[in-house]
């Protein structure tokens, strides 16, 4: 979670800060190869891991006296719903439609529009992902320490 987290937080005020600063064609073709290359094992393990290993905790600490189950249900809800749902039904439909994008045939207005298209919604939803994440982080964190 922990890894998940800071990537997407160093993405939002690294990366993305970086490629609003190109020109069009730079950025599309910049975010064509992140988005095919970040679909690796090293990523899945942290992302997918995650979205299995937290609602495992959860469950194990079910019954617990302490609170840990409720702020684990927390960060489970903020980590499903915000981060792997948006990025289920937000960031992956405007990568795929970028994706098939074909930038070597396209105008310059073309790649305007396409950018256009993509840019914001996808920024958006990223920040989106990146708050809940960081909450569900905070929530683990506040589940083995209060």
């Amino acid at each position: 979670m922990g890894l998940t987290a800071g990537l997407l937080f160093a993405w939002a005020v690294s990366v993305i800060v970086g490629l609003a600063l190109t020109g069009d064609r730079t950025y599309v073709e910049s975010m064509q190869s992140i988005n095919r290359t970040i679909q690796n094992p090293f990523f899945f393990s942290a992302f997918l891991g995650a979205a299995i290993l937290l609602p495992a905790s959860t469950y194990i600490s079910y019954g617990s006296s302490d609170n840990k189950f409720w702020w684990l249900l927390t960060a489970t809800a903020f980590y499903l719903i915000g981060v792997i749902g948006v990025t289920i039904f937000g960031n992956i439909p405007l990568n795929r439609r970028l994706d098939s994008f074909d930038l070597q045939r396209a105008s310059s207005l073309q790649i305007t529009e396409a950018r256009t298209i993509f840019e914001q919604p996808w920024n958006r939803f990223n920040r989106i992902r990146t708050f809940a994440a960081l909450i569900s982080f905070l929530m683990i964190i506040a589940s083995l320490t209060i």
